[in-house]
């Protein structure tokens, strides 16, 4: 199901008019930080995880809120908030789906072991994904696999830079990736599974149609930035193969279909 909510549908709105410019601010902020966090180190680098993490989220949360309404966002930001917690919960406990692997104090606040941070980044990286997934796929089957592969592909950059900076380890690591030699297979193969069955889960919500260019913006930053970070300032070329060949399977359809197909 499709539903309008574009600027015209909110003209009975009492938001101000600057109010719009919210999760531009967030996503500014976001993409600033993450460039300061590859100039800087140590402790500084923590902290703008930290930021980073926060801005995203509140990128995300803020245009959800003020493009798709109050309730499709408290149910959206839900899912993905308690599906992360829950399946990382599930993965330090248990060994699965991700293998064996346990989180450093690196990351702050936890509960029941896992950083409150990574819930957020679920969340915060499930939003733009799924935008950009219901552009590309109409059926359930198909919004769930490209779905969970975008979302699954980013942890391709992920999990070597956040390993590198010592976030989380490994305990085993099994069958690994050429290239990215620390992290196992299994993990990958965990995100793929995990991400999947969220992305069905998140596309059982009713579809809005809405301006989306600041999760447009932040999702294709994202693939740049991680592409470029890996292969020039961390010379993890394997990474950056990796990672941009499948993130971009799909990433280069969907910007065809946004600057072809433009909503506005």
């Amino acid at each position: 199901m499709r539903v309008y909510n574009g600027p015209h549908s909110e003209r009975a709105s009492n938001r101000p008019p600057w109010a719009k410019y919210i999760p531009w601010v967030f996503a500014g902020a976001t993409i600033l930080g993450q460039i300061v966090w590859i100039l800087v180190s140590g402790d500084s680098r923590v902290v703008l995880t930290t930021v980073t993490v926060t801005t995203f989220f509140l990128a995300s949360l803020s245009h959800a809120y003020l493009r798709r309404g109050l309730g499709w966002t408290l149910s959206f930001f839900s899912i993905t908030l308690v599906f992360g917690w829950l399946i990382e919960v599930l993965g330090t406990l248990t060994q699965f789906p991700f293998g064996d692997y346990a989180y450093s104090d690196k990351l702050g606040v936890a509960l029941l072991g896992v950083p409150i941070l990574i819930p957020m980044a679920w969340s915060m990286m499930g939003y733009p994904v799924m935008l950009a997934t219901q552009r590309m796929a109409a059926t359930p089957l198909a919004t769930a696999f490209i779905g969970g592969w975008l979302l699954a592909s980013w942890d391709l950059f992920l999990d070597p830079m956040m390993v590198g900076e010592g976030y989380w380890t490994w305990n085993e690591l099994g069958w690994v990736l050429p290239g990215i030699p620390d992290i196992p297979l299994q993990n990958f193969l965990g995100w793929l599974l995990s991400s999947i069955v969220l992305a069905f889960l998140l596309n059982l919500l009713p579809r809005k149609v809405a301006n989306d260019a600041v999760p447009n913006t932040l999702l294709i930053w994202i693939y740049v930035s991680n592409v470029i970070a890996a292969g020039i300032f961390f010379g993890e070329i394997g990474v950056a193969l990796w990672g941009g060949i499948a993130m971009g399977l799909f990433m280069f359809a969907w910007v065809w279909r946004i600057w072809s197909q433009p909503r506005w």
